[in-house]
């Protein structure tokens, strides 16, 4: 059986935008197109997005999922034991919490001061080792590209000074975009910048092929910690590098 676009945002609560978004990056590329042009999806397809959607629980980027996902050693049945771990954490984690607010309520009701278990259920810690450890695991598994190993291997050489200046010299370039953002996209000094950007990438970390790049444009806009990084330097900055990328690349 095969679904359309819109029955697919309505059995899952994802957005039709969002659906087209993951079919232009390859993440989710539907089975097939009917005739007149409608996105149909296959049984297989739910399964890939279930999957999406797990890892999207747990903070992972549309990029390292595509990547995890495509994987030929990717094991189903294996992620999915790992994400049921994950999610029992924690839901332990909010019946504390649950519990914590009936004896606030009681104290309230009983006039008396709570402190032993005011804040029983609030500690991120635990919950966020499980997913630091799980993370891991799951890139060791799967994740592990040829520029990821490409990546680790040069890093490792690098001390405190070198870090400092590769990230200077990062910084700089997006600030130098950040200035340019009136001069749109595809303005020659911006391209420019962008060509800079993906030398850089070449030179201290991994051959940054154009289908990396453009997937790193992409990851700076779906990934919130690179997200709120390029809101720092300028609040426009991570959608007009993804743009600045997409036509540098194009070319």
């Amino acid at each position: 059986m095969l679904y359309k676009v819109k029955e697919v945002a309505e059995m899952t609560g994802i957005t039709v935008r969002t659906l087209h978004h993951y079919d232009r990056i390859e993440l989710l590329i539907p089975e097939q197109s009917s005739r007149a042009g409608y996105r149909l999806y296959s049984q297989k397809n739910l399964e890939r997005l279930q999957q999406i959607l797990f890892f999207k629980e747990i903070d992972f980027s549309l990029g390292d999922i595509k990547e995890i996902l495509d994987s030929p050693n990717f094991d189903r049945r294996r992620a999915l034991g790992m994400h049921k771990q994950l999610l029992l954490e924690k839901k332990k984690r909010l019946n504390c919490i649950l519990k914590t607010i009936d004896k606030t309520l009681l104290s309230l009701t009983d006039n008396v001061v709570l402190k032993e278990h005011l804040f029983q259920g609030f500690d991120m810690n635990m919950i966020e080792e499980h997913k630091t450890k799980y993370a891991q695991e799951v890139r060791e598994k799967w994740g592990k590209s040829k520029a990821y190993k490409e990546c680790e291997q040069r890093t490792s050489k690098y001390n405190k000074k070198d870090w400092e200046d590769i990230q200077s010299q990062l910084t700089g370039l997006y600030q130098k975009i950040a200035d340019n953002i009136n001069k749109g996209p595809d303005d020659l000094e911006v391209q420019r910048t962008v060509e800079q950007l993906q030398n850089s990438f070449n030179k201290y970390f991994y051959e940054c092929t154009t289908e990396i790049f453009r997937g790193l444009g992409k990851m700076y806009v779906s990934d919130r910690r690179f997200a709120v990084y390029f809101e720092n330097i300028h609040p426009d900055l991570a959608i007009f590098l993804n743009e600045a990328i997409t036509i540098y690349c194009e070319k």
